[in-house]
């Protein structure tokens, strides 16, 4: 008799194909001279980290990196050393986060049906995030995971509050998120030809009316932007081995859920 475990492998790979498209052309701007990218976080690069989740992820057939012309060689030197097989292009990318996510998209396989865009520097994201977004994305076209905002937020004006936000429908969104590779495409080509500054892909496809479904995320999945970050990162990567399922710990400072 098939097990369960394996009935669920045999459904997953009947998914579309799958490529992944990991943004990693940004400056660094707010590390203070570092570049991000290639810290170094349990012995390994930001960047290796989060390619080897989508390598060992089973959906994703294909990997193209997009970086800086500076870094070409040493982001292949880096995918030999930590056996990024799946890594079938790294190229240069533009000015802008959405000429390279242009550029990537455009240089994805022709078999490709769905497309997820990440960003390099998000090193914490799980398989689980990758998997239920791809799958959500096979029947509603596009996804992304999401996570509800805790905070309060307010609407300030000349340094003078003036205004509570309603946290009730407020999202922060992360990534992988994933479209349909001839929609994504589509919207990605409409922004750049109107210059338009999206903020996230999402947006691109916002603009031309594709409804983007979310799906859960974690605040374990950050985006590393500051100094700061790389240590909040280093104690999740660290911990994700020893966590139970779906328990809360207080990580420098910040209340992060781990799914194991």
């Amino acid at each position: 008799m098939i097990s369960d475990s394996l009935k669920a492998a045999k459904k997953l790979l009947r998914l579309p194909y799958c490529s992944a498209v990991i943004a990693a052309a940004g400056s660094s701007k707010r590390m203070r001279g570092q570049d991000k990218l290639f810290a170094i976080i349990n012995g390994a690069p930001v960047l290796a980290h989060t390619l080897m989740v989508f390598q060992k992820c089973i959906l994703v057939r294909e990997i193209i990196v997009v970086t800086s012309v500076d870094n070409l060689e040493r982001v292949a030197q880096l995918c030999a050393q930590y056996g990024i097989a799946k890594a079938e292009k790294i190229i240069t990318g533009g000015s802008t986060r959405l000429d390279s996510v242009f550029s990537g998209v455009s240089a994805v396989s022709r078999k490709a049906k769905l497309i997820a865009i990440h960003d390099g520097a998000r090193p914490c994201v799980s398989e689980d995030i990758i998997l239920n977004t791809v799958s959500k994305a096979s029947k509603k076209y596009a996804a992304a995971p999401a996570i509800l905002i805790a905070p309060t937020l307010k609407k300030v004006k000349n340094g003078v509050i003036v205004g509570t936000i309603d946290r009730d429908d407020v999202y922060e969104i992360q990534t992988p998120q994933v479209f349909d590779a001839d929609l994504i495409k589509a919207a990605l080509t409409n922004a750049v030809k109107k210059s338009i500054d999206v903020t996230d892909d999402c947006l691109a496809a916002e603009l031309i009316g594709i409804p983007v479904h979310i799906t859960a995320g974690s605040a374990a999945n950050i985006k590393l932007t500051t100094p700061e970050d790389i240590a909040v990162a280093e104690a999740v990567l660290s911990n994700l081995a020893t966590f139970s399922a779906n328990k809360e710990q207080v990580i420098c400072g910040r209340k992060v859920t781990i799914r194991s």
